[in-house]
């Protein structure tokens, strides 16, 4: 059994309630969408703030500190844990590009030469929050080495929607904005290498780089990954610039961000015949993709990695563990429902999306928590058992 750090361990404990309260502001915010509210709801949303919409503000700024606490835990992995082997850091790499393509070839398989085929993407990402939520539940039974392909296998999976956003869903990139961002973080790599470890410095130049890649046209939440990697690591310690930053944002990002971009972007109203929506090509390409075609591009990619010797499968675990952790990979939501606004600009077709990826979430992740449910099991049920 990999030993977790103690604040791994807090970052899972913290998730495991974290994903209960996404579940509830889900509903909350269904049940709101679909209400006699409904209207002034959307609005509340869609208001503007400083110049962009309050859901704007949350997608490409609040979760841009949700992707700098990934991209500090991974960093501390990469480090020390399970990721700091190349054969068991390569298994979640093969596992997220299998988990990309094969949703993204089956979504062409229905919507290629239609005007709908700009949505090969959506169902090529996995929402961090929800997947890593869905797993805490299961508690003691999940093996850290488990918790870690998965957490490893989304980050890599919605690193690629972002340079799939940058790549096809970017018109047009001001470069001398992006040029500018990435000499702030050229600066701050300097700092890290003379060994400033004073906090003030990287995040005023991650705010700085943030509003640099906002405007430069790629998604600015990538800065968060990018501003994770500049602070210093050293020892990995308590006194870790690193770790002080990682405990301070957890928490905030567990309790207010994740639940209040659940609020923010399931404002989705169903209408009487929604069922028969579910029938368009989009649609079925989005289901089929998230339900099909990640746990199926994850598992064949990650097995034969591991047949041709790129990979190595965890001592303590088994392939059906791996399909159960496809399974809760298939849980789009975030980036899915991003990614739905860049390649639709049909209201319609964005809220019939929007729904398919609901439904396809809630499928995937209720089949993978069952999986996984069958599949791991405590020391005291494998005695009961015997």
């Amino acid at each position: 059994m990999i030993g977790l750090t103690k604040l791994y361990q807090e970052f899972f404990r913290s998730e495991k309630a974290g994903g209960l309260i996404l579940v509830f502001m889900t509903l909350l915010s269904l049940v709101l969408a679909n209400s006699a509210w409904q209207d002034s709801y959307a609005r509340f949303w869609n208001s503007d703030l400083g110049g962009h919409s309050i859901v704007h503000w949350i997608n490409d700024g609040l979760m841009t500190i949700f992707f700098l606490l990934i991209g500090l835990e991974i960093e501390r992995e990469i480090y020390f844990g399970e990721l700091s082997e190349i054969r068991n850091a390569s298994l979640p790499i093969f596992g997220a590009i299998g988990g990309m393509l094969v949703p993204a070839g089956l979504y062409l398989l229905l919507n290629l030469g239609t005007e709908t085929q700009a949505g090969a993407g959506i169902p090529m990402a996995t929402d961090i929050a929800f997947a890593i939520g869905i797993l805490s539940l299961l508690g003691k039974r999940v093996p850290a080495s488990l918790k870690i392909f998965l957490t490893a296998l989304a980050i890599i999976d919605d690193l690629g929607a972002i340079v799939v956003i940058a790549v096809f869903y970017t018109t047009t990139i001001a470069f001398t904005h992006l040029v500018i961002a990435l000499g702030i973080f050229g600066v701050l790599i300097i700092l890290n290498r003379m060994r400033v470890h004073n906090l003030i410095p990287y995040i005023i130049g991650g705010v700085a780089m943030w509003y640099f890649m906002l405007h430069s046209g790629i998604h600015a939440t990538i800065t968060g990954v990018l501003l994770a990697f500049a602070i210093p690591f050293d020892k990995g310690d308590e006194k870790s610039p690193s770790y002080i930053l990682q405990h301070l944002i957890h928490k905030p990002v567990a309790f207010f961000i994740l639940p209040l971009f659940a609020l923010a972007n399931t404002c989705i109203t169903i209408g009487a015949s929604w069922q028969n929506d579910l029938a368009e090509p989009y649609s079925l390409g989005i289901i089929t993709g998230l339900v099909i075609g990640k746990p199926l591009g994850i598992m064949l990619f990650a097995y034969f990695s591991t047949i041709l010797g790129f990979s190595a499968l965890p001592s303590d675990l088994k392939w059906k563990n791996i399909a159960g952790a496809g399974f809760l990979a298939g849980i789009g939501f975030t980036m899915s429902m991003f990614i739905t606004f860049l390649a639709f600009d049909n209201d319609t077709v964005i809220n019939n999306s929007k729904i398919a990826i609901l439904l396809a979430s809630v499928v995937a992740g209720t089949i993978g928590f069952l999986l996984l449910k069958l599949t791991l099991r405590t020391r005291e049920e494998n005695k009961s058992i015997t």
